[in-house]
């Protein structure tokens, strides 16, 4: 299933579900597509923002110099 923000001529915006693109096609190509708030059946896709979910946070990278204590706890301190 998909869901499209619909907009009509008069700039009326809603939300309809569909089975796939080609049904938002053969439903828009048999005007079957209709505003719920004036009956427009001149229905179009608006722009729409993807719903990203939110990603797990990164873990820390680790030091540069690769030990747990970062620089100064290594033989390299100082000169990285």
């Amino acid at each position: 299933m998909i869901l499209y923000t619909l907009r009509c001529t008069h700039d009326h915006h809603f939300e309809e579900w569909f089975s796939n693109s080609g049904d938002y096609d053969a439903k828009k190509d048999a005007g079957e597509l209709v505003c719920p708030e004036c009956g427009d059946k001149e229905v179009g896709k608006a722009i729409m923002a993807p719903n990203v979910g939110k990603s797990k946070s990164a873990p820390q990278p680790s030091p540069a110099c690769g030990t747990p204590m970062g620089c100064g706890g290594c033989a390299f301190a100082g000169q990285h």
